[in-house]
């Protein structure tokens, strides 16, 4: 999931090499240096604190999705850089839909970045493809960043590039919007526009400050919206 700079002007800033045109996505190389990065994930929009499990529900109509994200103790070290190891799995009706690990890591400036996700999406018969499945620095793929330092409405940015596979983007939109979900009501949220650059549509997501993300709204109708937070002792 537009303005954005272009590859030559990635030494300027680790924020800057995720903004670049859509013609120049060939081009796209972010400079990963992993002395630049730290161990912990502390924005204040996307905490990752080892431990905490996030229960979601999605709903569309008459069909409910329930999401389980934790962020796991476990580590990856992809580009040198040491990544917090994040597990997502979607069911419904007790089925497996999606098993998916995904990879996250922060920047010294702030920046949260995307190295990659090892995922499986099950189809009704239990068969399961692994299309999503992509790591940073394997056959081209690169990584993006899913929530900048400096969390301000503008341009937008890269959130993942393995072309034809993985093109995400985001861009965020205010800071100023109140949102209710059924964990509560939170004042002065972040809400971003994330979409794919392989498929048409776009959708709303709402992150709140030591939370992080709690709500979403697609253009095909479904809505997700946090319903616990837990974090170990």
């Amino acid at each position: 999931m537009l303005a954005r700079l272009c590859a030559a002007a990635c030494a300027l800033s680790l924020a800057a090499c995720s903004m670049l045109r859509h013609e120049d996505a060939a081009d796209y190389q972010p400079r990963i240096n992993a002395a630049d990065f730290q161990t912990q994930v502390d924005n204040p929009w996307f905490p990752l604190v080892p431990g905490t499990t996030y229960r979601y529900v999605e709903r569309k109509g008459a069909e409910r999705t329930d999401v389980v994200t934790t962020v796991t103790h476990e580590t990856r070290t992809i580009r040198g850089v040491t990544c917090v190891v994040v597990h997502d799995l979607a069911t419904r009706n007790g089925a497996t839909l999606e098993d998916t690990y995904d990879w996250y890591a922060q920047d010294k400036k702030g920046n949260v970045w995307y190295f990659g996700e090892d995922t499986r999406a099950y189809d009704a018969n239990g068969k399961y493809s692994t299309e999503g499945s992509w790591e940073a620095g394997v056959d081209g793929a690169q990584p993006g960043i899913v929530m900048p330092a400096d969390a301000v409405a503008g341009a937008a940015y890269r959130q993942e590039y393995f072309a034809g596979h993985a093109e995400d983007m985001g861009q965020i939109v205010t800071l100023n919007e109140s949102v209710s979900v059924p964990l509560g009501v939170f004042v002065e949220t972040l809400r971003t526009r994330e979409w794919s650059e392989l498929e048409a549509g776009s959708d709303k997501k709402w992150y709140a400050r030591g939370i992080g993300f709690i709500r979403s709204e697609a253009e095909d109708g479904e809505v997700g919206e946090l319903i616990t937070m837990s974090k170990a002792p």
